[in-house]
């Protein structure tokens, strides 16, 4: 079967592959925007004087808004701030460090067991969340509590769980008012929504691109990394594909050297490289060069790239334009985008 952009094939694998109906998900991510931005914020138990680190603990898609926070106020965020991934904290946390557990379910292992290594090292907690065992940690010591919406899966609540902790770095002062950015992002996806769920559109036409190939992601550290990270675990989850990702300046001192030997029949690759014009010229000039080098191991480089004039709405055009690509190349694949086997399975041995 060939796929192209053709209207009645793709409605059909979209009807056939799509059964908890994430097409329309994706498309009213707009709602959890407006929804997690008209939260109240609890702040009476959060002392801002004392903060002097910041960390975000989380997994999976709830680690994501720490992420986009690292890159959109790269050189505005006057804290030492880190994504934490693990069962513990890093020991330099204590009661000066302001503590954000997010966790979507609310029953993620890592995340419970990082919140009670906070409560032992005295942190300041705020916990985001639908509910689950980390609601009751919550309650039972009084920590405040930014709820989520319940009823989707984890990765497709990114837009609630992420302007949900915007909205809490804007109410502690931690960030300069966002009210006009947000406002902006809201109406970027929804216009974006519409764009990418007709008939023709360029998410499904990279999707197609990389159909048959192992996406190998590069981005730019501290720029646009969360795009490269995002992309890269979508792919994993929705499209069911192994995918990879790097960082320049890094990968030009070391993964650069993979491409000198290079075959395809080994390693059936295409390069998508995340491009944007904020970008530091050598690592401009950088990208350039490697891409030159990549073509001639006969490898493909797609360049993705936002054409909005700010930074930081061009960072989450990249995270909602990939999401899209993810989504329509597991429909092309002829997957579901919702079913998540090995990661059920894997819960399910963890806990016997």
């Amino acid at each position: 079967m060939k796929i192209s952009h053709n209207e009645n094939l793709i409605k059909k694998l979209i009807d056939k592959n799509d059964t908890s109906n994430q097409f329309e998900i994706l498309k009213k991510s707009y709602e959890q925007i407006d929804y997690a931005w008209s939260q109240k914020i609890d702040k009476e138990n959060i002392s801002v004087t004392k903060i002097q680190n910041i960390i975000l603990t989380g997994m999976g898609g709830s680690a994501v808004s720490g992420e986009v926070v690292s890159n959109l106020f790269q050189n505005k965020l006057k804290y030492p701030f880190s994504v934490n991934r693990n069962y513990n904290l890093p020991a330099f946390a204590n009661e000066n460090t302001l503590l954000i557990a997010s966790s979507y379910s609310g029953n993620t292992e890592e995340t419970i067991s990082a919140i009670k290594d906070g409560l032992q090292k005295k942190c300041q907690i705020y916990v985001i969340t639908t509910g689950g065992e980390i609601e009751k940690i919550a309650m039972n010591n009084n920590l405040p509590i930014v709820k989520l919406l319940q009823g989707y899966q984890p990765r497709y609540a990114l837009w609630i769980n992420l302007i949900s902790a915007l909205k809490l770095f804007q109410e502690l002062n931690l960030i300069s008012n966002i009210s006009n950015l947000i406002e902006k992002v809201k109406q970027l996806i929804k216009s974006k929504a519409d764009e990418y769920s007709s008939e023709k559109n360029i998410a499904l036409d990279y999707a197609i691109q990389i159909l048959g190939f192992i996406p190998i992601i590069y981005a730019v550290d501290g720029t646009t990394s969360v795009v490269a990270s995002r992309f890269k675990a979508q792919l994993n989850e929705n499209s069911k594909i192994h995918s990879y990702y790097n960082l320049y300046p890094e990968l030009n001192h070391n993964e650069i050297i993979g491409w000198e030997t290079q075959n395809e029949k080994r390693l059936n690759s295409k390069v998508i490289c995340i491009t944007d014009k904020s970008y530091h010229p050598k690592v401009k000039k950088r990208i350039i060069i490697t891409n030159d080098l990549i073509n001639k191991a006969n490898t493909e480089v797609i360049q993705i790239k936002s054409n909005e004039s700010e930074f930081e709405i061009r960072l989450f055009d990249l995270i909602y334009l990939t999401d899209w690509i993810s989504y329509y190349l597991a429909i092309i694949r002829n997957y579901d985008p919702s079913e998540i086997e090995y990661i059920n399975f894997l819960k399910k041995k963890l806990s016997e």
